[in-house]
């Protein structure tokens, strides 16, 4: 090799190494996150820098308004209280009619159980379930109880992220740290769309197997609660609690107050706890009361 050419090899390879050195220092440096602070007992998962947003007031209702779901609430309770309690506890899927206050009865739990026991919520919304195992590394870090809370839990056809959130559950090799339990809501009692479960059943080799796949993500969540439409009656006893707790509407004004609720309901086509909720948000508006002055 002549010198001349020596040099233009050496000019190159010098480039390359200034030019790999540029490009390791643009890239990103992976985040290893940390377990939240003590300053709340609530948080939400910021998945795009691994890091846990505290929420100093939680949006929700107090345990002992929550009416029609006494079932639900007496399991939910106990199982948390387990948890809470160092004990063994089975992750929880609360399926069920919109509005019926499956998410509601999480976050009320939560503050009941959480006044006696060191116990964080945090949430974590289904776009960011991939980034899952980064935030159990961090709970696992430790020494608090944490729910994780996924709301609005489904999945649609052509999503294969159900699959890493099974490993999680159950039957990974790794799984979910002690001190973590998995808290879900969805209107869809196996999490996935019925066309979506039918559209797998007609095209697949195997139609019993690929069903299997896609409903078995339900069977992670050892404890199912149902919510289910409710009657009149619970309707107008939500009513009655909520204007109770409000001071509000007595005597004939209370009588007026549940014939408007009534109507209320019909306008929107269901009658629900969001409805309800909904209706005594409008109605204490409009008599100048303030939910935050009644602790609400």
């Amino acid at each position: 090799m002549s010198e001349e050419s020596f040099s233009r090899l050496e000019n190159l390879l010098e480039r390359v190494a200034i030019a790999l050195e540029e490009t390791a220092k643009a890239q990103p440096k992976l985040l290893t996150p940390t377990a939240p602070s003590d300053q709340a007992d609530a948080f939400i998962w910021q998945a795009s820098n691994l890091d846990f947003l505290p929420v100093t007031k939680v949006n929700r209702i107090p345990l002992a308004l929550l009416k029609g779901v006494d079932l639900q609430q007496d399991a939910l309770i106990a199982n948390t209280k387990r948890f809470a309690s160092g004990l063994m506890a089975n992750n929880a899927l609360l399926w069920g009619a919109r509005g019926t206050g499956k998410s509601s009865l999480v976050k009320a739990v939560h503050a009941e159980i959480a006044a006696d026991a060191p116990l964080v919520l945090v949430e974590i919304h289904r776009e960011d379930l991939s980034t899952l195992p980064q935030l159990l590394h961090a709970l696992g870090q430790d020494q608090r109880r944490f729910i994780i809370f996924c709301d609005d839990l489904a999945f649609e056809s052509g999503e294969s992220s159900y699959k890493s959130l099974k490993a999680i559950l159950e039957g990974g090799i790794e799984g979910r740290p002690e001190n973590v339990i998995f808290y879900a809501t969805s209107n869809r009692r196996h999490l996935m769309a019925r066309e979506m479960i039918d559209n797998e059943r007609s095209t697949a080799i195997n139609p019993s197997e690929a069903v299997e796949e896609k409903v078995s993500l339900s069977d992670r969540f050892g404890l199912w609660l149902g919510f289910h439409s409710i009657d009149q009656d619970t309707y107008l006893a939500m009513i009655n609690a909520y204007a109770d707790a409000l001071g509000m509407a007595t005597g004939k004004d209370r009588d007026n107050l549940l014939k408007e609720s009534l109507t209320w309901s019909v306008t929107r086509g269901s009658r629900s706890g969001r409805v309800a909720w909904q209706f005594i948000t409008d109605a204490a508006g409009q008599s100048g009361i303030s939910l935050s002055e009644k602790g609400i």
